[in-house]
């Protein structure tokens, strides 16, 4: 699965270089069997097209055999010379040219397929594969829907490629033949003339209606990613009432995707038209020519008969290769954003002579970091601090410090401009990115599960853990008796999100998982900021728990989180403001530190102030308001 292929062009203008791009997928080296498919489906095609092509001379000795012209006694054994045997090989052929089809398309099934799933998963890994930056700036819905109508268009290209259009043209060659041998240079002209502008047509045509099935893509796009927005954000939709206004916008996508639909069908039908027109004028000279032939003794009814055959022969893949045409240049439409996909570069990559990383203690150390998204507004500027191995220090700052930045940077999701960030003295830009992840366990602010069960999040932290070592750390994280006592236990799904928890019980599976990765190195990302006062509390002695004996880079916002790390550094506008324990910042009257403890403090108190309102006013104990004057 992890085959490398070549870089595949996005430019739908040129189509010959994208298929040749594509070859490695309909040609797969790496699978013998399906190369031996592609070989066996193309040697059936061929023999397919020869008993089609002995269907209208069967046809035509049918009928100069009922007229009592016969004349085939040199082409045909004597058995074959009567008309019932001409009639029933002329349906046997029929029928095994289809049967040939169809064993065909029975053994490129697989091999259509396979291409598909290998584009897919190329592009999958390639997604994961992007920098969270680009990430950030996608939208899933519209993402999801390119990538599903790319693997369909890889689908449609394969198969039309490899198992139509060349032999396509082999038809083409063998009927111009016959017609030039059997009938003269007339018919053969004729027929030329016919298929060229038949082909000529339908490409220009096809190339007109690249333009709308292009815009139609954009509008089906965007109302998918519109729709998926909404659902995403249900619950933001429910508490301001503006299911109205989502609908509108959804509808507004799919007014300008009607539009470009109905513009597709209706520029098809016009091309079907045209098709139609131009075959039916070059069939009608041709039976013309053949028709006064007849009359002049020149050629029989059979003649006759034959040239129509052949002609309605040709109209099938005349018209299969308009459809091939079309098929292809939409599917090339279909697929060009998901090949601008595959061709966007890595932002983070590892280096060339990238080594594994090597942890001793688990050390990190910050040098001159200098960062900035973008360069008109610099994150950090220049900090320096270090968290010893085993020890536990805490960023802290108002918003927009910088602080989840720094934990973004350790985990190598952006590189820094200017300085070093190192583990055990191993600048983490010269270690693999895989090996840096595998080292630190993170708790986020925001922790979102994926919808499947609670056993399959927990263990997500590390998949091969048994089931005794999930349900240890569970209990570690302390939501292993809440989950005893669901009816599903540790099967019990947590629905898109995780939102069928609350947020301290995803918190507590976040802690479990990370508890089961058992990393040197933990990050605790404001992994407290959006829980009630009590809740934190019992979070938080899981995560003292979690913490102990490991290296742990704690990023917070509220202070009474972070009394207990080894040193305290505050970030200010990019830059570090104060630095040492919490004692030690206290002592600075009109520090940052301690101005911010003073203002968090008084928050928490007016908090359990409010709280005691609340749970007085339920038992009825708080004085009534006096009445309204």
């Amino acid at each position: 699965m992890a085959t490398k292929k070549k870089t595949i062009s996005a430019d739908s203008r040129n189509p010959f270089h994208t298929l040749l791009n594509l070859w490695p997928y309909m040609w797969p080296t790496e699978r013998p069997d399906l190369k031996s498919r592609v070989i066996w489906a193309s040697v059936l095609l061929v023999i397919a097209k020869i008993v089609l092509l002995s269907v209208p001379y069967f046809f035509k000795w049918t009928t100069d055999a009922l007229n009592g012209k016969m004349d085939a006694a040199g082409i045909l054994p004597a058995i074959m010379l009567g008309a019932t045997a001409l009639i029933i090989a002329y349906n046997v052929a029929r029928i095994l040219q289809q049967g040939l089809n169809q064993l065909r398309d029975a053994l490129f099934a697989r091999v259509g397929q396979y291409a598909v799933r290998q584009l897919a998963y190329r592009t999958f890994v390639h997604m994961h594969q992007l920098s969270l930056r680009f990430h950030l700036e996608r939208k899933t819905g519209g993402l999801s829907r390119i990538i599903e109508r790319g693997t369909k268009g890889i689908e449609t290209i394969v198969r039309f490629t490899i198992l139509n259009s060349v032999p396509t043209f082999i038809e083409f060659l063998l009927t111009a033949a016959i017609f030039w041998w059997g009938y003269g240079f007339s018919y053969l002209l004729v027929t030329a003339v016919t298929v060229w502008a038949y082909i000529w047509f339908t490409v220009r045509a096809s190339d007109w209606r690249i333009s709308i099935r292009r815009s139609m893509n954009d509008s089906d796009t965007d109302a998918n990613t519109k729709a998926i927005d909404s659902l995403l954000n249900f619950e933001t939709v429910k508490y301001f009432g503006n299911e109205q206004m989502e609908a509108r916008r959804f509808d507004a996508s799919m007014e300008r995707y009607e539009k470009s639909a109905t513009q597709v069908w209706t520029s098809l039908g016009w091309l079907n038209f045209g098709q139609a027109v131009i075959f039916g004028l070059g069939t009608t000279v041709m039976l013309v020519m053949s028709g006064l032939a007849v009359q002049r003794g020149e050629q029989t009814i059979g003649d006759f008969v034959f040239i129509n055959s052949m002609l309605l022969q040709l109209a099938v893949p005349l018209n299969f290769i308009g459809f091939v045409y079309r098929e292809i240049r939409q599917g090339l439409t279909d697929i060009e954003q998901m090949f601008e996909l595959l061709e966007v570069e890595a932002e983070i990559n590892d280096a060339p002579d990238a080594r594994e990383l090597d942890i001793r203690q688990g050390g990190i150390v910050f040098k001159d970091v200098h960062f900035y998204y973008d360069p008109e507004r610099p994150i950090l500027k220049g900090i320096s601090f270090e968290v010893p191995a085993g020890k536990t220090v805490a960023v802290v700052g108002p918003s927009g410090a910088g602080k989840s930045t720094i934990s973004r940077l350790l985990y190598r999701f952006y590189d820094i401009q200017q300085g070093s960030i190192t583990i055990d003295g191993q600048d983490i830009r010269t270690v693999t990115q895989k090996s840096l992840r595998a080292a630190i366990g993170m708790v986020p602010q925001d922790t979102v599960l994926f919808n499947d069960t609670i056993a399959y999040n927990i263990r997500y932290g590390r998949p091969a853990a048994s089931e005794e070592e999930m349900k240890a750390a569970a209990e570690i994280a302390q939501i292993g008796t809440f989950i005893s006592h669901l009816p599903d236990g540790y099967d019990t799904k947590v629905g898109e999100r995780g939102l069928k928890l609350s947020g301290g019980e995803k918190q507590r599976v976040a802690i479990a998982r990370t508890v089961l990765k058992a990393p040197p190195i933990l990050i605790l990302d404001e992994a407290t900021s959006a829980l009630d006062t009590t809740t934190e509390r019992e979070i938080q002695t899981a995560l003292d728990i979690v913490s102990k004996n490991r290296t742990t880079l704690i990023i917070a916002h509220r202070l009474s989180t972070v009394i207990g790390a080894d040193e305290i550094i505050v970030l200010k506008g990019g830059e570090i403001a104060e630095r040492g324990s919490h004692a030690e910042l206290m002592q600075h009257d009109g520090g940052l530190y301690a101005s911010m403890w003073d203002r968090q403090r008084e928050a928490v108190q007016a908090e359990e102030r409010l709280k005691q309102v609340r749970e007085n006013d339920e038992f009825g104990i708080v004085v009534r308001k006096a009445p309204a004057n």
